[in-house]
């Protein structure tokens, strides 16, 4: 099938950060089951593993530590899914992140490791999203962190040089892909990958519990295909660097 006007070329490396298991699988994941399927090699990046859970869905029985795995294990399920084949867990708190050096450091390191074309993260930028829904603060503080490790940090030589002495060369992104971005200028049609988000969405069962996410997912590809007239679609803010 012949790739819409406008639509930018499956990347050939891409680094997926987000806060939470199951971040990716909401808001981008039919764009990166479609590069998969194409020939990107992805690297998924939670920062936390969700340890902090749903109220709604999570047992009053559980506790943080016995969460960890479990969300972890639905995200590598989800990833293979999409057809992701590597998630990095950084193991910071859910609920209490914030936009630290450390963090910074961490994924300014995970970028010269995988030396990716382009970055595909949130807007920080965004605190509400209608009159209905607050945007979470790990949210915000993940994508910030990133947008600081992709520029200045990952292509500066001498921010971190610590990250030299293990070897690590400075590496510059070529394009960053913003996620729920209040104006986006670029649309991915994920008509035929609709599904596979939703099954992949769908592997975060102590999240979702008896929900259905289909209704939700399906209009919401809907809404940001209106404007490019695609039947399914997810938006971004593209930043090209080059």
């Amino acid at each position: 099938m012949a790739k819409r006007r406008g639509e930018p070329a499956a990347p050939k490396r891409v680094l997926s950060v987000h806060a939470h298991p199951d971040d990716q699988e909401f808001s981008v994941a039919g764009t990166l089951a479609k590069w998969a399927r194409a020939g990107s090699s992805i690297v998924t990046v939670c920062i936390t593993s969700g340890d902090a859970g749903s109220n709604e869905y999570t047992p009053p029985t559980m506790t943080r530590p016995a969460l960890v795995p479990i969300r972890q294990a639905e995200q590598r399920e989800a990833c293979q899914l999409l057809g992701i084949a590597e998630v990095i867990f950084l193991g910071y708190d859910d609920g209490v992140l914030e936009p630290s050096i450390a963090l910074r450091r961490d994924l300014t390191r995970i970028i010269r490791q995988t030396r990716p074309d382009t970055v595909v993260c949130g807007d920080p930028t965004v605190r509400f999203y209608g009159n209905r829904y607050m945007n979470h603060p790990d949210h915000r503080v993940a994508a910030d962190v990133t947008l600081d490790a992709v520029f200045p940090s990952a292509e500066t030589r001498f921010i971190f040089p610590e990250l030299l002495a293990e070897g690590l060369a400075p590496h510059k992104v070529s394009a960053v892909f913003i996620h729920g971005a209040e104006r986006p200028d670029t649309f991915i049609d994920i008509s035929e990958t609709l599904d596979v988000k939703l099954t992949a969405l769908k592997a975060h069962r102590s999240q979702m519990g008896e929900w259905d996410p289909t209704e939700l997912i399906t209009a919401w590809a809907r809404q940001q295909g209106a404007r490019p007239k695609l039947p399914a679609a997810e938006a971004f803010r593209l930043m090209r660097l080059d």
